[in-house]
């Protein structure tokens, strides 16, 4: 028994060392940042990207790998409702998801387009605005139960967006919602559902908080405040039908963004506290 129980140590101990290997510290997030709320790469640019959400200023951040805040773009012609994650396109124009919606009573949900030729500016304007709705939603807000339509994760490809809901409802059970919006901004879109999937059962575990595709376009991945689930072989653009690795971080804090740096490492953020802000973090995949 004792010989059993030692090697179940060793064994327990090895794969918490692995872990701890594979995720880690890259800096702490500069200053002015205290509510990172989505990290993302461009093509057109050497920067981290990110936002704050929930009313706080219309500014997009750049800042290095060492924590150093590089820009600030001020977005003059749209506001922050609630700025909740970022996205790129290949030719690297950055669109920002105004999609928050904790009480799920927002009839004003968009999509904001930067160009990518604007992320050397001070200031800028949202090239486009897409406006869509969930056509499952008939009240604002509707019961507790049925508060299924908050988002705070979506990414771009072959020019559709991707959004992977927040279940707020009161029966939270780890439900994320799959829907498909088109890249289009003359007329409210109705978005499109395609699948769901379930994280786990536990809200601070397993709300859904960024995601992103990884540059072969052939690694989808979801992100929650201690774990990221990596979705392979979908079907059609359904992400959510595919294989599905679960990886425990061993770390809970407040994780807000996520984006492929490569085919194989995930970069996270999270937020700060009132006194400090959060850090970067890296996540070498198999």
């Amino acid at each position: 028994m004792k010989a059993f129980s030692f090697l179940a140590l060793l064994s327990i101990t090895f794969s918490c060392s692995q872990t701890q290997e594979n995720f880690s510290t890259i800096c702490v997030l500069p200053n002015q940042l205290k509510e990172a709320s989505a990290c993302e790469i461009s093509n057109a640019s050497p920067l981290i990207w990110t936002i704050e959400d929930n009313h706080n200023d219309n500014i997009l951040f750049g800042f290095n790998e060492k924590g150093e805040l590089q820009k600030k773009i001020r977005i003059t012609n749209v506001e922050n409702n609630d700025w909740e994650d970022l996205t790129s396109d290949d030719e690297g124009n950055i669109y920002i998801g105004d999609f928050g919606n904790n009480d799920n009573d927002r009839e004003n949900l968009a999509i904001y387009k930067i160009k990518a030729e604007d992320l050397n500016k001070d200031e800028t304007e949202a090239e486009s605005v897409v406006q869509f709705y969930y056509p499952e939603q008939t009240e604002f807000p509707p019961k507790k139960k049925d508060r299924i339509f908050d988002v705070e994760s979506f990414l771009i490809l072959n020019d559709k967006f991707y959004l992977f809901t927040k279940n707020r409802s009161s029966k939270f059970d780890g439900t994320t919602v799959l829907y498909e919006v088109e890249n289009n901004s003359t007329q409210k879109l109705p978005a499109k559902k395609l699948g769901s999937f379930v994280t786990c059962e536990q809200f601070n575990h397993c709300a859904v908080t960024s995601a992103d595709i990884s540059p072969d376009k052939r690694k989808v991945a979801i992100l929650s405040s201690d774990k990221v689930w990596v979705f392979t072989s979908w079907k059609g653009n359904n992400f959510l039908s595919g294989d599905v690795e679960k990886i425990e971080l061993n770390h809970d804090s407040q994780k807000e963004g996520l984006c492929f740096r490569d085919d194989h490492t995930i970069l996270i953020t999270d937020e700060g506290s009132k006194k400090s802000s959060g850090n970067l973090y890296q996540l070498k995949l198999k």
